[in-house]
């Protein structure tokens, strides 16, 4: 016998952070593998073109709106979902933003609303979800993190804070989780063009570039697609059962040198 009870072939997901860039994406992938995948973001109408569209291709889709701020909605969003289509196998947490600035600038409201974002709506996602999971004894959970977590950047403001608490998250929670049944991972983000940031201020951003540049960020101008992100997330939770991918970090592959002359 098997150790372990295959994963059912559809697999109800939760996308939060689902109305652009790395969650709109995933929920296109997931649905196009045949899950059915309840989009949330506090964008409710962006959520909604993308349902329509996702159900255009054959896939099923719901939009809700999510606020991982607010506990309410969170509980209101899960519940919504399950009643649409069935209890959640899969939650993607990949809501937030970023601010940038120095530390020292950033008001502390500022500051605590990106931690709120990226650690607390994590963790109220998770909190919700949970309890289904394990009395089915099997799910993924998987959190959307940033290389920023691994080595912090310059002008970043709370973004690096929130998202090195994200993986600290993370790995206790996979500890906390062995033997249930259910996978926590995490799927680590370089630089990648999404919207996210989209609306900073070339005051803000001049100085971002040049400090990231003067620590060495900066190697080379190629970005991830939101699209390459998608593929990591399909790819940690179809894995079959037994395994667990517990980090994937995934990096824009540099451009191609000029061959040197005379080499093969």
């Amino acid at each position: 016998m098997p150790r372990f009870e295959p994963h059912p072939e559809r697999r109800p997901v939760l996308v939060a952070g689902a109305s652009s860039g790395i969650g709109a994406a995933t929920a296109v992938r997931l649905a196009g593998l045949g899950h059915p995948v309840a989009l949330g973001a506090r964008r409710v109408a962006q959520c909604r073109e993308l349902a329509e569209k996702i159900r255009a291709d054959g896939g099923t889709a719901t939009a809700i709106r999510l606020d991982v701020t607010e506990q309410d909605s969170v509980e209101e969003f899960v519940a919504t979902a399950e009643r649409e289509h069935g209890p959640a196998e899969i939650l993607v947490s990949g809501a937030g933003d970023i601010e940038f600035g120095r530390i020292q600038d950033m008001a502390p409201d500022r500051f605590l609303a990106q931690v709120q974002v990226h650690l607390v709506g994590a963790h109220r996602l998770v909190h919700t979800v949970l309890p289904g999971m394990l009395e089915r004894q099997r799910g993924d959970l998987v959190l959307i993190s940033s290389d920023c977590a691994e080595i912090p950047r310059p002008h970043n403001g709370a973004y690096n804070a929130a998202k090195t608490g994200l993986e600290a998250f993370g790995h206790q929670l996979r500890m906390e989780l062995e033997g249930t049944g259910i996978r926590a991972s995490l799927v680590r983000p370089g630089p990648t063009v999404t919207g996210m940031g989209m609306n900073a201020s070339p005051e803000s951003v001049g100085p971002l570039l040049e400090s990231w540049m003067a620590w060495g960020f900066a190697r080379h101008p190629y970005m991830l697609k939101p699209e390459h992100l998608a593929d990591a997330v399909a790819t940690v939770v179809s894995v079959p059962r037994g395994a667990h991918m517990v980090l994937v970090e995934v990096q824009p592959e540099a451009p191609l040198k000029p061959r040197a002359e005379g080499g093969a």
